[in-house]
Parts: C-alpha cells; structure tokens; sequence
C-alpha cells in the first residue's frame, strides 16, 4: 500500500484554494489548507508535512515569503512548490534564493500541478539516494549518471563522459542542489565566475551550456531527463519518467 502524502495548501483564493485540494486529493493527498499566512503558520508550528504547496502574494500581516522561511527553518526536510501569477518574476526569484523545490504560474491547470508535483516528490526520493550514496562528498550519483568530483570525472551507464572543465561543474552543481530550482545568474557564476548584470543576460549565456550539457547527458535531449528547465525561473536536477 503507498503511503499517502501529507500535503498543506496555502491560498488566500478560495476558489483556487479549493481546485488545489481537489486535484491533489485525487492524487492520493492528504490536504490541509490554510487561507493566509498566519494560519499557515500555526499549522506549521507542530505538523510536519511532506509537502507545502504555497502562494507568494497572500494578503495580510504574513506573506508567502515568511511562510516560506518558516517551513525552511522548522521542517528542512519538507518539499516547497510556489505559486505566484505571471509577472511576479522579481518574487519568485527571492523565492528561489530561500531553496523552493518547484514553481506553478497561474493560472495553471490540473495536469501541470500533477506533473510538477510528482517531478518535487521524486526529485526529493532521488535526493535521500544521493545523500545515501554521497557520504563520500566528493562523489554524487543519480540513477545512471555519477559524478565523481575528486577524480573529476562523470560516469553515465559506467561510461565515461566526454566534458569539458564548465560542463563537469555545471553538472556537479546541479546534482548538489538537486533540492532546489537554481537561477541562470547562479549557474553562470559557478561555470563562468562571472555576475550578470541581469537576468536575461544570465539566461542567453547558460542556455548554451545547458544545451551541450544536455546533448553529453541525456539519453533524448529534446526530452530532457536530468537537467530540467523551470519556465522563467531557472533550472533543477531530477529524474523526470
């Protein structure tokens, strides 16, 4: 029998507060809501939940930012999908920088929350994997695909793969933060070492190295598997089925 996925809402919309639970219940969740910060907040104060699914723009004295610091410090371990409308780029971002697992723009429908969620679950199924196999620090591996960081090489189905010194640490990167969307502007930093100025500057940058990435990696690149992109905001490590 699968265990059942202990999942809080938090909209201060009760009519999309209302289709997230529906949805989620459908997919086997079990869903507690919660209509501002404040009361996501008490909560969170004694219940751990695998999974918050969370609005930045709440009204009130609370915003979803603050909740987002407060699952952070309480319940590290607890997956994080934001929720913010179109063109709240400049929130999600601060979002992104607090370690959030996932992203959803609305509107947004039944099948892409179903998808990103399962996407957050699993990523966070491969993460425990990765810290099991990774006591050695220098050492990741996620399915097929292994990165050994002392010896500097990386390792798909046992065979060596040919990259260069900017692909191995952008993917060694990645793997070590499989738990988080990571922003272009970072990644561009850690290949390059190198601040843009902005973030569509980062992003013209790293979309090359990502593309390389994914053509030495990927088993289909035109359907990625490993190096997943999360739209407008960045991209994140998983396993995608």
């Amino acid at each position: 029998m699968t265990e059942q996925i202990h999942t809080l809402v938090v909209d201060d919309e009760e009519r999309i507060c209302f289709f997230l639970q529906e949805t989620l219940q459908r997919a086997g969740h079990a869903v507690v809501t919660a209509s501002s910060g404040e009361e996501a907040l008490d909560r969170l104060r004694e219940t751990p939940f695998d999974l918050v699914m969370l609005d930045l723009k709440l009204g009130g004295r609370v915003d979803g930012l603050r909740v987002l610091e407060t699952v952070k410090w309480r319940w590290p371990e607890t997956a994080v999908i934001i929720l913010t409308a179109h063109g709240s780029l400049e929130s999600a971002l601060a979002a992104i920088r607090e370690g959030v697992d996932g992203y959803l723009l609305k509107p947004t429908g039944a099948a892409e929350i179903r998808q990103v969620v399962q996407e957050v679950l699993a990523r966070r199924k491969g993460l425990a994997r990765l810290e099991d196999v990774g006591k050695k620090e220098h050492f990741l591996q996620w399915d097929a695909l292994s990165v050994d960081q002392e010896k500097h090489l990386a390792t798909l189905d046992g065979q060596p793969l040919d990259l260069t010194p900017r692909e191995f640490q952008l993917l060694a990167h990645l793997m070590q933060n499989a738990h988080r969307v990571i922003s272009p502007g970072e990644l561009v930093q850690v290949v390059q070492g190198y601040d843009c100025e902005d973030e569509r500057e980062a992003r013209e940058i790293i979309k090359w190295y990502i593309h390389r990435l994914r053509r030495k990696v990927e088993p289909d690149p035109s359907n990625p598997r490993y190096v997943l992109n999360v739209r407008g905001v960045g991209y994140t490590f998983g396993s995608r089925e």
